[in-house]
């Protein structure tokens, strides 16, 4: 007996020594959430392709303007031969110079049977398009960041606790020890508050290594490299008003939007394939200036002047049916487009369907487990004293410790719930709660 209470004073002061004795870490990077999802859009690959997107289809959009506008070019060059020429006046040879040519010329579709109109249409509906799909991405990147920050801090709430149980069970193995050293308690109610302690153990290296790979996720999700304390610096948000959301999410969602003003550019593409039955009108000038003096720049006003007009249309009546087939073609992905529309506006309102109901479960939950973890902090309680006068058993003690730890992990568990679930329905609906 006396050798069995040496080991197990061996390790309650062993275990004593290990909790109290924080390991030394490095100076870690600390960031609240406005924080962390300012530098999580500034370096996520995905917002990066989101803004080139925007930026091609804004480019695309300028190219369909300039389509009305005529295309304009100029040119110089300066030629010079070996071989020299006669004189047609004097007959005299001339020895080889150097002669100069000036160009300029002008294009312009007259007609194009409406195609352009149709380009600019589907240019500018591509361009809201991507608009909306930045938006999405953005609430998409602040919902991802958003989830990894709570589940940061949710990890650290989850070290607290496991050290709060682990101070738990260590109090009461010495009080085991104690109890079995006055001859109040049995040999088995200090083995079991022995393997309770080493749980206890178990369950605080678990919860760090949560931590550590919830911070390095964090850091990763921000461009930075290693752990990332999440600092939560607002209190729990209210729930939220749910009165007019779906209405709201259905009109105003980027998802919805981006999917209807795909569908917009590909309507307007069909009637873009339809412009190749249509005969085209061009008009264009050029104007010539050539001549072997030491040309005035810039126009080369000084050499004799050749333009010319031209007047041309074009009307192709057969071209082996590619018309047709793109014609085939562009209706077809209007149609998949619309449909694809139609399938995410249904989609939409049957997903904010379960997020309300997924954020009303989770909020009503926060209530019920902070009922729970106080009866269960009160039943410890009673249970402590119970076993301390020798009314309860030591199996009365574990259940109640066994509750408890259950329980504040239920009041952080339902918080951090709350939070992803309203955190997801904002992502959804495309705008803060």
């Amino acid at each position: 007996m006396r050798h069995v209470l040496v080991g197990v004073l061996a390790i309650v002061l062993a275990g004593s020594g290990w909790a109290q004795q924080p390991a030394t870490q490095a100076m870690q990077l600390e960031v609240t959430l406005n924080e962390a999802i300012r530098r999580a859009l500034d370096v996520q690959p995905a917002m990066a392709i989101a803004r080139g997107e925007q930026r091609n289809t804004g480019a695309d959009r300028r190219v369909a303007y300039g389509a009305f506008i005529p295309s304009v070019s100029v040119g110089a060059s300066a030629a010079r031969s070996n071989v020299g020429r006669i004189d047609g006046s004097t007959g005299r040879p001339i020895p080889p110079e150097y002669t100069y040519t000036g160009t300029f010329s002008a294009s312009l579709e007259l007609f194009d049977g409406f195609e352009r109109f149709a380009n600019l249409k589907a240019t500018s509906s591509l361009n809201a398009a991507a608009d909306a799909g930045y938006v999405n991405q953005r609430f998409l990147t602040t919902h991802q960041t958003k989830q990894l920050f709570y589940g940061a801090v949710a990890s650290e709430a989850l070290v607290r606790v496991a050290e709060a149980q682990l101070k738990r069970a260590q109090q009461q193995l010495q009080t085991s020890v104690q109890k079995l050293r006055a001859g109040s308690a049995t040999r088995s109610d200090s083995l079991r508050s022995t393997v309770e302690f080493g749980n206890a153990r178990i369950a605080l290296l678990r919860t760090q290594a949560n931590l550590a790979t919830a911070q390095a996720d964090l850091g990763r999700q921000i461009g930075v490299e290693g752990l990332v304390r999440a600092v939560f610096d607002s209190t729990l948000p209210p729930m939220p008003d749910t009165a007019n959301l779906r209405r709201t999410a259905l009109s105003t969602s980027p998802a919805v939007e981006q999917a209807e003003a795909r569908a917009s550019a590909a309507r307007a593409l069909v009637w873009s394939a339809r412009a190749q039955y249509w005969p085209s009108v061009v008009v264009s000038y050029v104007n010539n200036r050539q001549g072997s003096e030491n040309p005035s720049w810039p126009l080369f006003g000084n050499y004799p002047e050749t333009f010319q007009w031209r007047f041309g249309l074009s009307w192709p009546l057969l071209n082996g049916f590619n018309r047709e087939a793109n014609q085939v073609s562009a209706s077809v992905a209007r149609d998949v487009s619309v449909a694809g529309a139609a399938e995410t506006k249904r989609s939409i309102n049957a997903l904010v369907t379960a997020q309300l109901a997924v954020l009303a479960t989770a909020f009503q939950q926060i209530n019920i487990a902070d009922e729970n973890l106080a009866a269960a902090q009160e039943d410890l309680r009673v249970q402590s004293e119970r076993y301390r006068v020798g009314a309860a058993t030591i199996l009365d003690m574990l259940t109640s410790q066994a509750a408890l730890t259950e329980a504040e992990v239920n009041v952080i568990q339902t918080r951090f719930d709350y939070l992803i679930a309203r955190s997801q329905l904002e992502a959804t609906v495309g705008r803060t709660l």
